[in-house]
């Protein structure tokens, strides 16, 4: 394994994640990916959270597929990621999701700069370690507030404080907290070893969709953190807005995938058909041939529009190292706007698509115990984050004004609106 000198600011291309053989880096998840599939349906029935799966992804080396190969990893590029995450979701769609704020981390330390703190973490990540988010914080705090702490203690340093949808937390050995040093003001990335006392998990997240996620309630009280991982937010890597989206595309392109497989299952088994059908078998009624085709298109598109969304991020991290800011600038937009076109379109065609898998199927398909549903609930969950509308306002604007997209963003309390007597 190569080490590079703590001195050096700049990594050379060797120790880029540049990417490598897809079909060679798929074949070794794909009988896990097998594995975790045959247990879906069972797992959504009874609600019960993928804890043995995650373990198998971790054993495998599934959260190091980004880490540069001379440190031990991959090196996959991000669309080789957001394909690999894609035929995960087809298998489980709870499972990228749970993963999304593992790879946000691990994109992040990729953009840091060299020396032994960076790579310190890439031998966390290639041992198996996993990173979950705790990031937003629900209840009475405004806009561009952040109510958890973190505050030296005596000799340690601690965190303080409560949020909610801390997707893939409950299954982490570290957590991505974003939280406000008591000293200084400033904004931070504390990452928290979860194995201690001060670090309570909870599986309280109620959406209908998306249920094995992780996505609940973390809990801080005097949490210790290493000095060394407490992280200027300021120096986040700047596409982490279009990363953390082209997750959900993946998830939702995983998605699509799984709609497809069952319908097209269900259809190939279907033995009862109707008077006013087009043929003695509904496998070979050319109607029913043509629901199936609709959604294998868009199941298509949807797919190609992630993976090609992701190369944009790709080129933002690569010209990081460079030494043209501009171009690094003009990637970074891109990045966002790629993401974001990708996401307009996607949840769109994957909305479609998993509704229309009915149309082939009657209302038989309906029955709680092929839980088919569920692809759809799955989808309109993962479609409802960072609301589409806004998005779509954010590219016509760039297109029309040349307006520079919001790299990041956060949601909380508005302003009191004063009431107007009558």
């Amino acid at each position: 394994m190569t080490t590079l000198n703590p001195t050096e600011t700049t990594p050379d291309s060797s120790s880029l994640s540049r990417g490598t053989d897809y079909e060679s880096l798929a074949a070794r998840f794909r009988p896990i990916f097998a594995r975790i599939a045959a247990g879906t349906l069972e797992r959504e029935q009874s609600r019960a959270l993928p804890y043995e799966p995650v373990e198998w992804l971790k054993s495998a080396g599934f959260g190091a597929v980004r880490v540069p190969v001379a440190y031990g990893g991959a090196g996959a590029s991000l669309p080789q990621l957001i394909q690999l995450l894609i035929e995960l979701g087809e298998a489980d769609s709870n499972l990228p999701q749970a993963l999304r704020g593992h790879f946000a981390f691990v994109e992040d330390r990729l953009n840091a700069a060299p020396g032994p703190a960076r790579d310190i973490w890439f031998q966390r990540f290639v041992a198996g370690e996993i990173v979950g988010n705790a990031w937003t914080e629900v209840g009475d705090v405004a806009i561009g507030d952040v109510i958890t702490r973190v505050s030296r203690d005596g000799e340690r340093w601690v965190v303080n404080g409560e949020k909610y949808y801390s997707t893939g937390t409950i299954f982490a050995d570290w957590i991505d907290v974003f939280a406000r040093r008591d000293d200084d003001g400033r904004d931070v990335i504390a990452a928290v070893r979860t194995h201690q006392p001060g670090v309570a998990r909870s599986d309280d997240w109620d959406g209908f969709g998306q249920r094995s996620t992780g996505s609940g309630t973390t809990r801080f009280e005097n949490a210790h953190v290493s000095e060394v991982d407490i992280i200027d937010f300021s120096t986040r890597f700047k596409y982490q807005t279009a990363f953390y989206q082209l997750e959900l595309l993946a998830v939702l392109a995983g998605i699509g995938r799984a709609a497809l497989r069952d319908v097209s299952l269900e259809v190939r088994a279907r033995r009862r058909i109707f008077s006013h059908g087009n043929a003695s078998s509904v496998a070979k009624d050319a109607q029913v041939q043509q629901v199936v085709g609709q959604i294998a298109a868009r199941v298509f598109a949807a797919e190609a529009t992630a993976v090609r969304a992701a190369a944009a991020s790709q080129r933002a991290y690569e010209t990081r190292f460079g030494d043209d800011r501009q171009a690094e600038h003009d990637a970074n937009i891109a990045a966002e706007l790629d993401s974001a076109r990708g996401q307009v379109v996607i949840a769109d065609l994957i909305l479609q698509a998993t509704t229309k898998l009915f149309d082939a199927l009657g209302a038989s398909a309906t029955s709680e115990s092929r839980r088919l549903d569920r692809h759809w609930r799955n989808a309109r969950t993962a479609a409802s984050h960072n609301p589409l509308i806004y998005k779509e306002r954010i590219v016509g604007d760039w297109e029309i004004n040349g307006t520079e997209p919001p790299y990041v963003w956060q949601i909380g309390s508005g302003p009191v609106q004063s009431q107007v007597a009558a």
